[in-house]
């Protein structure tokens, strides 16, 4: 009987790398279900959920080490069932000039409020105009029903003012 894992990877970017790992997992019977996978700094970085035969596990992580694209980090774990709570997804963006602290602040917020944030991408563009490296990050958070959304946009509002952001929770 098949069991989830996530498959958690980065290794030098290359032609072909995504196609290796799918067949790799497809050869220890394994099915792909979801992924988010990225290109940083010329590595290649994913997460991918599988079903697998528990006992392919370590086979696959063996086999994914020794792909032919130089070296590459690799875990293959076990997706044990999570606890499910009441509540409801949103979408935070900031936006601003870019500064060192601003992840560690909305996210500490975010915590504070027993919020869990599920996805998140960051960048830095330069500024039409000026040029000014400026930061952009949208992420998707799931706020449990008993939070006071009220509460938590004036955290956030805080924030904005004091390091010159944009922040928005839709």
């Amino acid at each position: 009987m098949p069991q989830h894992f996530i498959v958690s990877f980065i290794g030098n970017d290359r032609t072909g790398l995504v196609e290796q790992v799918a067949e790799c997992i497809r050869r220890h019977e394994g099915n792909w279900l979801q992924s988010q996978l990225s290109y940083l700094e010329g590595k290649f970085a994913g997460l991918i959920l599988i079903a697998l035969p528990p006992e392919h596990a370590q086979r696959l992580e063996t086999d994914l080490t020794q792909l032919p694209s130089g070296k590459a980090s690799v875990r293959v774990s076990p997706v044990s069932g999570a606890e499910t709570t009441t509540s409801a997804s949103h979408r935070l963006d900031v936006l601003g000039p870019d500064r060192a602290g601003i992840i560690k602040e909305v996210s500490h917020a975010l915590s504070e409020a027993n919020i869990n944030i599920v996805a998140m991408e960051t960048r830095v563009e330069n500024a039409p105009f000026t040029g000014e490296p400026m930061f952009k990050a949208q992420l998707e958070v799931n706020v449990p029903v008993n939070v006071d959304v009220g509460i938590l946009h004036a955290r956030l509002e805080e924030i904005a003012e004091a390091m010159t952001l944009e922040i928005d929770l839709h």
